[in-house]
């Protein structure tokens, strides 16, 4: 099955910027609609389904804050970078107000760009896993409210750290979680001793993983852990 393109929606009344623009992310594997001014904005919004908007701030009929406005209204969880020619700190400030994820400054870099929207959905990803209260972690079913991990018949009741530890490896399956940040809002500090305490928690979920040989959980060195699946045994 092919896997779902990102869809953008950029808003921005400059033919040839925004012509570049939309052309250079299309390439890079997005889903790309264009709007010229803030009235098209709102309606293309209003009409389609976006996973993040691009939005320039000086707009014929309507501006990108008025525009943000508008989407918020509609989806106040909708990822926002507004695009502007102004270094203005009001503007920048405004936008944040308005709930904007990043601002960038004219002229800027695609590929800065690229970076950003990146970054800009991942933080969207790990919000919503954030608050995610269920996982399927290769065979196990891991209720996080509940703190049970169950598999095949077999239940494990966890501490309160330990769901809390295996809640953030799960949000971040196969990607990492640092250690610094799950020392801190699970221990509420970073110190020597957190860190071993850390350390033989992650211990003890290997032991409750066990009985899947696909999922391991790996020691990033100097960085954290990441909690992995081996996707070719996972399909034997």
């Amino acid at each position: 099955m092919e896997e779902q393109k990102t869809r953008i929606l950029l808003v921005e009344d400059d033919p040839n910027f925004g012509t570049v623009l939309k052309d250079y992310l299309t390439m890079n594997n997005f889903d790309v609609k264009l709007a010229n001014d803030g009235d098209k904005g709102t309606e293309f919004f209003k009409k389609e389904d976006f996973n993040l908007c691009v939005l320039d701030v000086m707009l014929p009929k309507k501006d990108g804050f008025t525009v943000a406005t508008e989407i918020k209204r509609m989806n106040p969880d909708i990822p926002i970078i507004f695009l502007t020619a102004k270094t203005l700190q009001q503007d920048i400030i405004e936008g944040f107000k308005l709930g904007a994820d990043d601002y960038m400054t004219k002229p800027f870099n695609s590929e800065e760009l690229l970076y950003r929207i990146s970054a800009v959905l991942k933080r969207g990803r790990l919000k919503q896993n954030n608050q995610q209260k269920e996982f399927e972690i290769g065979k196990y079913h891991f209720n996080y409210k509940t703190r049970i991990l169950s598999h095949e018949g077999k239940t494990d009741k966890l501490s309160p750290k330990e769901a809390e530890l295996l809640r953030m490896l799960a949000a971040r399956m196969n990607d990492i979680l640092y250690r610094e940040e799950a020392l801190k809002q699970i221990w509420g500090r970073d110190d020597y001793f957190t860190a071993r305490s850390m350390d033989v928690f992650v211990t003890k979920l290997r032991k409750y993983l066990k009985d899947d040989i696909t999922l391991e959980i790996v020691n990033i060195h100097g960085n954290g852990f990441r909690l992995q699946q081996e996707e070719e045994l996972a399909t034997k």
